[in-house]
C-alpha cells in the first residue's frame, strides 16, 4: 500500500468530517444542477445511443431518463453565510481561526456569487492547503559535517524515541553511518526501546546509568561519534512538558554543553509534535522554538487524530520545515512530508 493510501485510510475521522460537513453546507439551500441534451431536429436521423464511456457516468434517475444528461449535481452559491459555514468547519479539523479564514478567504476569490459542488469546494480545498504547506514541505538537510548532531526534542508521549528509531534506520538503510544517543536517561523504557531500533537497523546506541545527567552523556556522544566518523549523531530527549520550568532549563543546559565541543550544534533540531493534541501543539511549538531554536518538525499519530487540520495552521502560523509524518508504528509509517498527500488525504479526496 502506497504511503498516500495508508495516509487517506488513517486520516478517515478528519476527512470523513469534512466531507460530511461540505454535503450537509451545500445540501443546505442548495440548486440542482441538470445538464440537457440538446433537443432532437426534425427529420434528423435517429441513431441509437451510445454505451457510456468510462470517462462518461451512465445516466440514471428520473430526472436523468426525462432529460438525457446526468444525474443531479447539488449546487450552492457562494456567499458570506456559506464561508462562515466553511471556517467552521475547517476550524472543527483544528485548522485554527487565523488559518480557516485565509483558506476560506482564498477559495472566495472572484468566486462569490458562483454556484459550487462538493466536489469544486474540495478541489479549492486541496489547491490552498497545498499552497500555504508547499513552502514548508523539506526534508532533514544533511550537511558535510560530521557528526551532524540532531537533537530531537519534545513533550511526555509524542513519540520522539519511535521517531529516532525509524529516521535512524531510514538513513543507515540509506548508506549513513548513524549513532543514537539514549539522551533519556530517567526512562528505561525508552532506553530500551532504542536499543531494539538500534539492533534492527544495527546502529550503535550509547546510553548512560539510569539518573545520570543528560547534557553529559551528549558530550560524550558527540566524542564517540567523532571517534568512530559517524555522519549522523542523533540525540533522544526525555519528555518535557512546556509548562515545566525545570525540565526545559534541563534541556537548555544540554544545548549549552554540547556547544562547548561544536558551536554550531545541534545542526537541527528536531521537534516531535503528537497530532492528537490539536491546537496544544502551536504553543508547543513557540515554546520550544524560544528554548531550543527548533529547526524542523515531525508530526506523528495522524492516524489517531481527526483533527490533523493543525498541521496547515502550524505551517501557517510559524513556517517551519516539516520533515515527516507518521501514521503507525512500522518503519515505512514515518515518511517525508508530501503537501500534496497530505492536503488531498485530509479533505477526502483522490490525488
Amino acid at each position: 500500500m502506497s504511503f498516500f493510501k495508508k495516509l487517506k485510510n488513517r486520516l478517515t475521522g478528519s476527512s470523513s468530517k469534512i466531507d460530511e460537513g461540505l454535503d450537509a453546507i451545500v445540501s443546505e439551500g442548495s440548486e440542482a444542477s441538470i445538464t440537457q441534451s440538446p433537443e432532437p431536429t426534425i427529420n434528423a436521423p435517429v441513431t441509437p445511443p451510445a454505451e457510456p464511456t468510462a470517462q462518461e457516468p451512465k445516466k440514471s434517475g428520473i430526472l436523468g431518463r426525462m432529460f438525457g444528461g446526468e444525474e443531479t449535481v447539488a449546487r450552492r452559491t457562494l456567499d458570506d453565510d456559506m464561508l462562515e459555514q466553511l471556517e467552521e468547519l475547517l476550524i472543527t479539523a483544528d485548522m485554527g481561526v487565523d488559518t480557516a479564514l485565509r483558506v476560506t478567504a482564498n477559495m472566495a476569490e472572484g468566486r462569490l456569487g458562483k454556484k459550487l459542488s462538493v466536489p469544486e469546494i474540495k478541489q479549492l480545498m486541496v489547491d490552498e492547503i497545498t499552497r500555504i504547506m508547499d513552502p514548508v514541505a523539506r526534508p532533514m538537510p544533511l550537511y558535510a559535517k560530521k557528526p551532524q548532531v540532531v537533537l530531537v526534542v519534545g513533550v511526555n508521549g509524542a513519540g520522539k524515541t519511535t521517531t529516532i528509531g525509524k529516521l535512524a534506520s531510514q538513513f543507515q538503510a540509506a548508506g549513513k553511518k548513524v549513532v543514537i544517543a539514549a539522551g533519556d536517561t530517567f526512562r528505561a523504557a525508552a532506553v530500551e526501546q532504542l536499543q531494539v531500533w538500534g539492533d534492527r537497523a544495527g546502529v550503535p546506541v550509547l546510553t548512560a546509568p539510569e539518573g545520570s545527567d543528560p547534557a553529559s552523556l551528549a558530550f560524550d556522544a558527540m566524542t564517540q561519534a567523532e571517534a568512530d566518523g559517524a555522519d549522523l549523531l542523533m540525540i533522544d530527549t526525555a519528555g518535557r512538558l512546556q509548562n515545566r520550568a525545570d525540565l526545559m532549563e534541563e534541556l537548555a543546559k544540554i544545548v549549552r554543553v554540547i556547544r562547548k565541543k561544536d558551536p554550531d550544534a545541534p545542526h537541527n533540531t528536531l521537534l516531535v509534535l503528537d497530532a492528537t493534541t490539536g491546537q496544544n501543539a502551536v504553543q508547543q511549538v513557540k515554546v520550544f522554538q524560544q528554548l531550543a531554536d527548533v529547526s524542523g518538525l515531525v508530526m506523528t499519530k495522524l492516524d489517531g487524530t481527526a483533527k490533523g487540520g493543525v498541521l496547515v495552521a502550524l505551517a501557517d502560523q510559524f513556517g517551519l520545515p516539516i520533515h515527516a509524518i507518521g501514521v503507525g508504528e512500522q518503519i515505512d509509517d514515518l515518511a517525508p512530508f508530501d503537501p500534496q498527500e497530505f492536503s488531498a488525504a485530509l479533505v477526502g479526496t483522490e490525488l
